[in-house]
Protein backbone atom coordinates (compact mmCIF):
# COMPACT_ATOMS: atom_id res chain seq x y z
CA UNK A 1 0.00 0.00 0.00
CA UNK A 2 1.37 3.39 -0.97
CA UNK A 3 1.58 6.35 1.39
CA UNK A 4 -1.35 8.11 -0.26
CA UNK A 5 -3.58 5.04 -0.12
CA UNK A 6 -2.95 4.47 3.59
CA UNK A 7 -3.61 8.09 4.54
CA UNK A 8 -6.76 8.19 2.41
CA UNK A 9 -7.94 4.94 3.95
CA UNK A 10 -7.72 6.08 7.57
CA UNK A 11 -8.88 9.64 6.84
CA UNK A 12 -11.93 8.56 4.83
CA UNK A 13 -13.04 5.19 6.18
CA UNK A 14 -12.78 6.11 9.87
CA UNK A 15 -15.13 9.10 9.71
CA UNK A 16 -17.77 8.59 12.44
CA UNK A 17 -21.23 7.77 11.13
CA UNK A 18 -24.26 6.35 12.87
CA UNK A 19 -26.72 4.16 10.94
CA UNK A 20 -27.47 1.24 13.25
CA UNK A 21 -29.95 1.28 16.12
CA UNK A 22 -27.79 -0.88 18.36
CA UNK A 23 -26.02 1.25 20.97
CA UNK A 24 -22.50 0.43 22.12
CA UNK A 25 -21.16 1.04 25.63
CA UNK A 26 -17.39 1.63 25.74
CA UNK A 27 -15.92 1.14 29.22
CA UNK A 28 -12.49 2.59 30.03
CA UNK A 29 -12.84 4.33 26.67
CA UNK A 30 -9.64 6.38 26.71
CA UNK A 31 -9.47 8.79 23.80
CA UNK A 32 -11.89 6.67 21.75
CA UNK A 33 -9.78 4.44 19.50
CA UNK A 34 -12.10 1.47 19.94
CA UNK A 35 -15.25 3.60 19.71
CA UNK A 36 -13.96 5.29 16.55
CA UNK A 37 -13.77 1.94 14.76
CA UNK A 38 -17.31 1.08 15.87
CA UNK A 39 -18.74 4.44 14.86
CA UNK A 40 -17.09 4.14 11.44
CA UNK A 41 -19.06 0.92 10.90
CA UNK A 42 -22.29 2.59 11.98
CA UNK A 43 -22.73 1.93 15.70
CA UNK A 44 -23.71 4.76 18.07
CA UNK A 45 -21.36 4.82 21.07
CA UNK A 46 -21.31 6.05 24.64
CA UNK A 47 -18.04 6.09 26.56
CA UNK A 48 -16.95 6.20 30.19
CA UNK A 49 -13.43 7.31 31.09
CA UNK A 50 -11.87 8.89 34.17
CA UNK A 51 -9.06 10.83 32.47
CA UNK A 52 -10.28 14.35 31.76
CA UNK A 53 -8.07 14.99 28.76
CA UNK A 54 -8.93 11.67 27.12
CA UNK A 55 -12.63 12.46 27.62
CA UNK A 56 -12.12 15.84 25.96
CA UNK A 57 -10.41 14.12 23.02
CA UNK A 58 -13.24 11.60 22.66
CA UNK A 59 -15.93 14.29 22.72
CA UNK A 60 -14.06 16.49 20.26
CA UNK A 61 -13.78 13.78 17.61
CA UNK A 62 -16.60 11.26 17.94
CA UNK A 63 -20.34 11.44 17.40
CA UNK A 64 -21.07 9.71 20.71
CA UNK A 65 -20.57 11.21 24.14
CA UNK A 66 -18.00 10.16 26.74
CA UNK A 67 -18.69 10.74 30.44
CA UNK A 68 -15.85 11.69 32.74
CA UNK A 69 -16.40 9.21 35.54
CA UNK A 70 -14.45 6.75 37.66
CA UNK A 71 -16.33 3.47 37.29
CA UNK A 72 -16.95 1.14 40.22
CA UNK A 73 -18.82 -2.12 40.69
CA UNK A 74 -21.73 -0.03 41.98
CA UNK A 75 -22.04 2.04 38.78
CA UNK A 76 -25.53 1.81 37.32
CA UNK A 77 -26.17 2.27 33.60
CA UNK A 78 -29.63 3.66 32.88
CA UNK A 79 -29.64 3.06 29.12
CA UNK A 80 -29.81 -0.46 27.65
CA UNK A 81 -26.91 -1.44 25.39
CA UNK A 82 -26.78 -4.26 22.86
CA UNK A 83 -22.98 -4.23 22.72
CA UNK A 84 -20.36 -3.64 25.43
CA UNK A 85 -16.74 -3.04 24.50
CA UNK A 86 -13.73 -1.86 26.44
CA UNK A 87 -10.16 -2.14 27.55
CA UNK A 88 -10.03 -2.78 31.29
CA UNK A 89 -6.77 -1.25 32.58
CA UNK A 90 -3.94 -3.52 31.49
CA UNK A 91 -1.17 -2.41 33.89
CA UNK A 92 -2.05 -5.15 36.41
CA UNK A 93 -1.37 -7.79 33.74
CA UNK A 94 1.31 -6.24 31.53
CA UNK A 95 4.76 -7.84 31.38
CA UNK A 96 6.04 -4.28 31.69
CA UNK A 97 4.23 -3.76 34.99
CA UNK A 98 4.33 -5.36 38.42
CA UNK A 99 2.05 -8.27 37.51
CA UNK A 100 -0.19 -7.83 40.56
CA UNK A 101 -3.18 -8.99 38.52
CA UNK A 102 -6.50 -9.04 40.35
CA UNK A 103 -4.84 -7.67 43.52
CA UNK A 104 -4.02 -4.42 41.71
CA UNK A 105 -6.42 -1.59 42.56
CA UNK A 106 -6.42 -0.62 38.88
CA UNK A 107 -7.99 -3.96 37.90
CA UNK A 108 -11.10 -3.10 35.88
CA UNK A 109 -12.46 -6.58 35.25
CA UNK A 110 -14.94 -6.69 38.16
CA UNK A 111 -16.45 -3.48 36.72
CA UNK A 112 -16.66 -4.94 33.22
CA UNK A 113 -18.25 -8.16 34.50
CA UNK A 114 -20.75 -6.15 36.55
CA UNK A 115 -21.77 -4.17 33.45
CA UNK A 116 -22.35 -7.40 31.50
CA UNK A 117 -24.46 -8.81 34.35
CA UNK A 118 -26.48 -5.64 34.62
CA UNK A 119 -27.10 -4.96 30.92
CA UNK A 120 -27.00 -8.48 29.41
CA UNK A 121 -25.86 -7.28 25.95
CA UNK A 122 -26.18 -9.41 22.85
CA UNK A 123 -22.40 -9.42 22.48
CA UNK A 124 -19.43 -8.00 24.40
CA UNK A 125 -15.75 -7.58 23.62
CA UNK A 126 -12.71 -6.58 25.63
CA UNK A 127 -9.03 -6.01 24.83
CA UNK A 128 -6.04 -6.62 27.06
CA UNK A 129 -2.34 -7.44 26.94
CA UNK A 130 -1.12 -10.94 26.13
CA UNK A 131 0.21 -11.23 29.69
CA UNK A 132 -3.31 -12.26 30.67
CA UNK A 133 -2.57 -15.66 29.09
CA UNK A 134 0.65 -16.26 31.01
CA UNK A 135 1.45 -15.05 34.51
CA UNK A 136 -2.22 -14.28 35.12
CA UNK A 137 -3.79 -17.25 33.33
CA UNK A 138 -5.45 -18.41 36.55
CA UNK A 139 -7.28 -15.11 36.95
CA UNK A 140 -8.10 -15.08 33.23
CA UNK A 141 -9.78 -18.48 33.67
CA UNK A 142 -11.72 -17.03 36.60
CA UNK A 143 -12.92 -14.12 34.44
CA UNK A 144 -14.08 -16.54 31.75
CA UNK A 145 -15.96 -18.66 34.29
CA UNK A 146 -17.77 -15.58 35.62
CA UNK A 147 -18.81 -14.45 32.15
CA UNK A 148 -19.69 -17.94 30.90
CA UNK A 149 -22.07 -18.23 33.85
CA UNK A 150 -23.99 -15.29 32.35
CA UNK A 151 -24.91 -17.47 29.38
CA UNK A 152 -22.27 -16.49 26.82
CA UNK A 153 -20.13 -18.51 24.49
CA UNK A 154 -16.63 -17.09 24.78
CA UNK A 155 -13.84 -17.03 22.23
CA UNK A 156 -10.51 -15.28 22.40
CA UNK A 157 -7.60 -14.68 20.06
CA UNK A 158 -4.29 -12.87 20.03
CA UNK A 159 -4.63 -10.40 17.17
CA UNK A 160 -1.69 -8.53 15.71
CA UNK A 161 -2.65 -5.06 14.44
CA UNK A 162 -0.12 -5.37 11.62
CA UNK A 163 -2.40 -7.99 10.03
CA UNK A 164 -5.29 -5.52 9.85
CA UNK A 165 -3.79 -2.58 7.99
CA UNK A 166 -2.03 -0.93 10.95
CA UNK A 167 1.67 -0.08 10.29
CA UNK A 168 2.78 -1.50 13.63
CA UNK A 169 3.49 -4.89 15.15
CA UNK A 170 1.11 -4.86 18.11
CA UNK A 171 -0.23 -8.10 19.54
CA UNK A 172 -3.13 -7.91 21.98
CA UNK A 173 -5.67 -10.30 23.45
CA UNK A 174 -9.29 -9.91 22.32
CA UNK A 175 -12.07 -11.75 24.10
CA UNK A 176 -15.64 -11.92 22.79
CA UNK A 177 -18.79 -13.18 24.48
CA UNK A 178 -21.72 -14.03 22.21
CA UNK A 179 -24.58 -16.46 21.63
CA UNK A 180 -23.16 -18.26 18.60
CA UNK A 181 -22.01 -17.54 15.01
CA UNK A 182 -19.39 -14.89 15.81
CA UNK A 183 -16.27 -14.98 13.63
CA UNK A 184 -13.08 -13.00 14.23
CA UNK A 185 -11.99 -10.83 11.26
CA UNK A 186 -9.65 -12.40 8.73
CA UNK A 187 -6.12 -10.99 8.41
CA UNK A 188 -5.15 -8.88 5.41
CA UNK A 189 -2.40 -10.02 3.06
CA UNK A 190 0.10 -7.17 2.80
CA UNK A 191 1.45 -5.23 5.80
CA UNK A 192 1.56 -1.44 5.77
CA UNK A 193 5.01 0.04 6.38
CA UNK A 194 6.28 3.03 8.30
CA UNK A 195 7.06 4.67 4.97
CA UNK A 196 3.43 4.25 3.89
CA UNK A 197 2.26 5.92 7.09
CA UNK A 198 4.71 8.74 7.86
CA UNK A 199 7.13 8.88 4.93
CA UNK A 200 5.96 12.41 4.10
CA UNK A 201 6.49 13.68 7.65
CA UNK A 202 9.91 12.39 8.63
CA UNK A 203 12.01 14.94 6.73
CA UNK A 204 9.54 17.83 6.87
CA UNK A 205 8.94 18.07 10.62
CA UNK A 206 11.12 20.61 12.37
CA UNK A 207 11.26 19.94 16.10
CA UNK A 208 14.74 20.30 17.53
CA UNK A 209 13.51 19.23 20.97
CA UNK A 210 13.03 15.72 19.60
CA UNK A 211 16.53 15.36 18.08
CA UNK A 212 18.71 12.89 19.98
CA UNK A 213 21.82 14.49 21.46
CA UNK A 214 25.20 12.70 21.38
CA UNK A 215 24.75 11.73 25.04
CA UNK A 216 21.32 10.25 24.24
CA UNK A 217 22.81 8.32 21.32
CA UNK A 218 25.39 6.84 23.68
CA UNK A 219 22.68 5.99 26.20
CA UNK A 220 20.68 4.18 23.52
CA UNK A 221 23.77 2.31 22.29
CA UNK A 222 24.54 1.12 25.83
CA UNK A 223 20.93 0.05 26.30
CA UNK A 224 20.94 -1.92 23.07
CA UNK A 225 24.23 -3.64 23.89
CA UNK A 226 22.86 -4.67 27.28
CA UNK A 227 19.69 -5.89 25.55
CA UNK A 228 21.75 -7.81 22.97
CA UNK A 229 20.04 -6.08 20.05
CA UNK A 230 21.38 -7.34 16.73
CA UNK A 231 20.63 -4.02 14.97
CA UNK A 232 19.59 -0.57 16.19
CA UNK A 233 15.92 -0.42 17.11
CA UNK A 234 15.29 2.58 14.90
CA UNK A 235 12.08 2.78 12.90
CA UNK A 236 12.70 1.51 9.35
CA UNK A 237 10.72 2.86 6.41
CA UNK A 238 10.33 -0.51 4.70
CA UNK A 239 8.89 -2.30 7.73
CA UNK A 240 6.04 -1.83 10.20
CA UNK A 241 6.98 -0.11 13.45
CA UNK A 242 7.61 -1.81 16.78
CA UNK A 243 4.77 -1.74 19.31
CA UNK A 244 4.02 1.81 20.41
CA UNK A 245 3.63 2.17 24.16
CA UNK A 246 3.09 5.16 26.42
CA UNK A 247 6.66 4.88 27.63
CA UNK A 248 8.52 4.53 24.35
CA UNK A 249 6.76 7.43 22.60
CA UNK A 250 6.36 9.88 25.50
CA UNK A 251 9.90 9.91 26.91
CA UNK A 252 13.54 9.56 25.76
CA UNK A 253 13.99 6.03 27.08
CA UNK A 254 16.49 3.43 25.89
CA UNK A 255 13.88 1.81 23.64
CA UNK A 256 12.28 5.09 22.51
CA UNK A 257 10.63 5.13 19.10
CA UNK A 258 12.85 7.16 16.78
CA UNK A 259 13.40 7.77 13.08
CA UNK A 260 16.76 8.32 11.40
CA UNK A 261 16.95 11.46 9.29
CA UNK A 262 18.80 11.65 5.96
CA UNK A 263 21.48 13.83 7.56
CA UNK A 264 22.24 10.99 9.98
CA UNK A 265 20.66 12.38 13.13
CA UNK A 266 17.87 10.58 14.90
CA UNK A 267 14.61 12.08 16.12
CA UNK A 268 11.86 10.93 18.46
CA UNK A 269 8.37 10.65 17.01
CA UNK A 270 6.08 13.67 17.19
CA UNK A 271 2.42 13.24 18.16
CA UNK A 272 1.05 13.11 14.59
CA UNK A 273 3.56 10.44 13.54
CA UNK A 274 2.68 8.29 16.54
CA UNK A 275 -1.02 8.80 15.82
CA UNK A 276 -0.66 7.67 12.20
CA UNK A 277 1.29 4.58 13.27
CA UNK A 278 -1.70 3.76 15.50
CA UNK A 279 -4.02 4.41 12.49
CA UNK A 280 -5.62 7.57 13.87
CA UNK A 281 -6.78 9.84 11.01
CA UNK A 282 -5.09 13.19 10.49
CA UNK A 283 -8.32 15.01 11.35
CA UNK A 284 -8.38 13.39 14.81
CA UNK A 285 -7.28 16.03 17.35
CA UNK A 286 -5.81 15.09 20.74
CA UNK A 287 -6.30 17.26 23.83
CA UNK A 288 -4.06 17.95 26.80
CA UNK A 289 -0.31 18.40 27.07
CA UNK A 290 2.02 16.69 24.63
CA UNK A 291 2.79 13.97 27.17
CA UNK A 292 -0.91 13.41 27.82
CA UNK A 293 -1.50 13.11 24.08
CA UNK A 294 1.27 10.50 23.77
CA UNK A 295 -0.32 8.51 26.59
CA UNK A 296 -3.72 8.62 24.89
CA UNK A 297 -2.16 7.29 21.70
CA UNK A 298 -0.09 4.59 23.40
CA UNK A 299 -3.08 3.30 25.38
CA UNK A 300 -5.47 3.16 22.44
CA UNK A 301 -6.75 0.24 20.43
CA UNK A 302 -5.74 1.10 16.85
CA UNK A 303 -8.93 2.44 15.23
CA UNK A 304 -8.38 0.48 12.01
CA UNK A 305 -8.19 -2.79 13.95
CA UNK A 306 -11.28 -1.67 15.88
CA UNK A 307 -13.00 -1.12 12.50
CA UNK A 308 -12.38 -4.75 11.56
CA UNK A 309 -13.66 -5.96 14.93
CA UNK A 310 -16.73 -3.73 14.68
CA UNK A 311 -17.45 -5.14 11.23
CA UNK A 312 -17.30 -8.66 12.70
CA UNK A 313 -19.72 -7.59 15.48
CA UNK A 314 -22.08 -6.03 12.94
CA UNK A 315 -21.96 -9.19 10.82
CA UNK A 316 -22.75 -11.26 13.93
CA UNK A 317 -25.81 -9.12 14.70
CA UNK A 318 -26.96 -9.47 11.09
CA UNK A 319 -26.43 -13.24 11.08
CA UNK A 320 -28.36 -13.67 14.33
CA UNK A 321 -31.23 -11.50 13.16
CA UNK A 322 -30.54 -8.66 15.58
CA UNK A 323 -30.59 -5.97 12.88
CA UNK A 324 -33.78 -4.92 11.13
CA UNK A 325 -33.95 -5.68 7.40
CA UNK A 326 -34.15 -1.97 6.58
CA UNK A 327 -30.89 -1.33 8.42
CA UNK A 328 -29.24 -4.28 6.66
CA UNK A 329 -30.29 -3.01 3.25
CA UNK A 330 -29.02 0.51 3.93
CA UNK A 331 -25.78 -0.35 5.68
CA UNK A 332 -24.39 -3.80 5.01
CA UNK A 333 -24.08 -3.75 1.24
CA UNK A 334 -22.32 -0.35 1.06
CA UNK A 335 -19.94 -1.42 3.82
CA UNK A 336 -19.08 -4.67 2.07
CA UNK A 337 -18.46 -2.81 -1.17
CA UNK A 338 -16.21 -0.34 0.62
CA UNK A 339 -14.24 -3.10 2.33
CA UNK A 340 -13.50 -4.75 -1.01
CA UNK A 341 -11.54 -1.65 -2.02
CA UNK A 342 -9.00 -2.04 0.77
Amino acid sequence: MSHGNYIKRINDSLIPKVHLNWPVLDLFAGSGGLSLGFEAVGFPTTGYEKDRHAVETYNRNLEGHCFEQTLTCDTQFETPYEVIIGGPPCQPFSVGGHQKGKKDERNGFPIFINAVRQLKPQIWLFENVRGMLYSNKGYFAEILRELTAEGYLIEYQLLNAVNYGVPQTRERLFVVGHHGKFTFPSPEANPVTVGDAIGDLIETIQDDSKILTPSMDRYVANYERASQCLRPRDIYLDKPARTLTCRNIAAPTGDMQRVRLQEGKRRRLVVREAARLQSFPDWFEFCGTETQQYYQIGNAVPPLLAYHLATAVRNYLVMTGRVESESIEKLVQPQLTQMSLF
